[in-house]
């Protein structure tokens, strides 16, 4: 009988009629569509009294409906409110024009020379915690106290080779300009005198001393690139340094600073052995074509 209801459906309206549902036919919705309308609109121009967002069930309190209601609502139309993303919007006055400089040296690097996204990873901390740690085994994570002791900082410098995926990395106690000179000489030994050395970094202070304006100028072959304020996203680097971060330290144990920078040294020499680089793919035609959409939404906002 099915068959043979197709085969009159199928004479009727055709293939292209074949696949709608006639009115009156299927699963009958149990929410009604102003029910649905209102949860929607509570979710995006109210909130619950004392309170930042909406939860399931606080929605399902305030709308009269479940929570596995106020879920299927929110699923289908991409709403979380238990969710927030950060972002920044440079306010630097010369932001386009940093923007391309960065960009362009990423996706059209200069011949006859290296480019170095570098930056300081500062107060790295070597945190011991106050209980011994158990090992994982099968039903049962590995364990450590929430708790701990600090024993020290160190700061690791460190210059991202955007060709190779291969870094350069130093720790030293501070990040004054005495530190930066003595990275900045680390990396003129590291680099073949052939080739130019550009550099890709953030307008930190000690990045402008007159002490290293002075020692670039008695060395050529370095130049500096800055990236616009508030906008470390652009420096390849931070990826390195997220990397070092959850891998070797966020979980480490560090009795001592000497620990710690064994550690960060360790993993240093690891990930040059066989470095992978990073892809920029992103053109600055199209990253300030998103700023602008920004901007455009940030001042409907505020006016």
């Amino acid at each position: 009988m099915t068959v043979k209801a197709w085969r009159e459906r199928f004479s009727e309206d055709g293939l292209k009629g074949f696949s709608n549902v006639r009115p009156g036919r299927g699963r009958k919705p149990s929410i009604p569509a102003g029910k649905v309308e209102e949860v929607v609109r509570l979710t995006l121009q109210e909130t619950p009294p004392g309170e930042t967002h909406w939860s399931c069930r606080s929605m399902a309190a305030r709308a009269g409906v479940s929570p596995a209601t106020v879920q299927r609502i929110w699923s289908a139309r991409g709403l979380q409110p238990h969710r927030v993303q950060t972002f920044k919007l440079s306010n630097d006055p010369r932001f386009e024009e940093k923007l391309v400089d960065v960009v362009g040296l990423y996706l059209n690097p200069p011949e006859s020379a290296i480019v170095l996204c570098m930056d300081e990873k500062s107060q790295i901390q070597a945190l011991d915690r106050t209980q011994p740690s158990l090992p994982i085994k099968p039903g049962r994570a590995g364990t450590m106290t929430h708790d701990y002791k600090r024993n020290g900082t160190t700061t690791l410098f460190a210059a991202l080779d955007v060709l190779t995926g291969s870094v350069i990395g130093q720790c030293l106690p501070r990040h004054r300009h005495v530190e930066f000179l003595k990275f900045l000489r680390t990396i003129d030994r590291e680099v073949p005198k052939r080739l130019g050395v550009h550099l890709i970094l953030d307008n930190y202070a000690t990045h402008n001393h007159p002490n290293v304006r002075s020692w670039l100028a008695q060395h050529p072959r370095f130049e500096l690139h800055f990236t616009p304020t508030s906008s470390s996203w652009l420096n390849m680097v931070e990826i390195f340094f997220s990397q070092l971060t959850d891998k070797a330290i966020r979980r480490g144990i560090f009795h001592s600073v000497p620990a710690l920078i064994d550690a960060i040294e360790t993993y240093l020499a690891s990930h040059n052995e066989n470095p992978e680089p990073f892809q920029w793919s992103a053109t600055a035609e199209q990253i300030l074509e998103k700023v602008r959409r920004g901007r455009v939404t940030l001042n409907a906002i505020t006016s």
